[in-house]
């Protein structure tokens, strides 16, 4: 779904099966945000078709974090020349040694995938556009939210979502730190908040009204 020039949504609707929600960055960009369950790229790519996207038009694939449901996708595309695969350097650690593991809850054999491109915290160019990358533990050790700053859009991958906040409960996971983390983030001004799983939120008050019931109505919880 087209939300606005360069920005797609491919939210994750199934009560049933377990996913994430998916983003494409437009132009000259060609960012594909969380592509999910590797055996779902296939339908992601269709729906990508559907809106006029090519699968030759990615450049970038962006990973928010390790997890099965985000990450996997990730290995679709490994080895092409034309598509860096990015995540952060905390993150690949963090799966080398334990995240991987969590690909046998899923019935899954972990991939081997490579990394050509390190999310660091700062800014990044892709396609002439300028994006920053925030280190935001707390979900897992090496979480990395991608800022838009010119189109005021942030994708949190599963730190926050709609009224609600990424488990803490997971190896490497941290109650604490992901309450710093969606600190940080309240401070940006942001107008599209797409998250990982659930809906997105859209415009500057209600997304300001999202990290409002987060941080007084979850946080006593977490």
């Amino acid at each position: 779904m087209k939300l606005t020039d360069e920005l797609y949504v491919y939210e994750w609707t199934n009560p049933f099966e377990n996913n994430c929600n998916s983003f494409y960055i437009g132009g000259n960009v060609g960012a594909l945000i969380d592509p999910g369950l590797r055996s779902y790229v296939p339908d992601l790519l269709k729906r990508m078709k559907n809106d006029g996207i090519n699968e030759d038009d990615i450049r970038y694939v962006i990973n928010t974090h390790s997890h099965p449901d985000h990450f996997d996708g990730a290995a679709y595309f490994n080895g092409r020349d034309s598509v860096s695969i990015g995540l952060n350097d905390e993150e690949l650690a963090f799966y080398r040694e334990i995240g991987s593991s969590m690909y046998r809850l899923f019935g899954l054999e972990a991939p081997e995938i490579d990394i050509d491109m390190v999310l660091r915290e700062g800014d990044i160019e892709m396609g002439g556009e300028s994006f920053r990358i925030l280190h935001v533990p707390g979900h897992s050790p090496g979480s990395i939210a991608l800022y838009w700053p010119s189109r005021k859009a942030l994708f949190p991958g599963d730190v926050i979502f709609a009224q609600n906040v990424g488990r803490t409960d997971f190896p490497g996971g941290s109650g604490q730190q992901l309450k710093e983390s969606i600190r940080t983030l309240s401070r940006l001004d942001v107008e599209y908040l797409l998250p990982g799983h659930i809906n997105i939120v859209t415009g500057a008050e209600s997304v300001k009204g999202n990290f409002r019931f987060v941080i007084d109505r979850i946080f006593p919880y977490i």
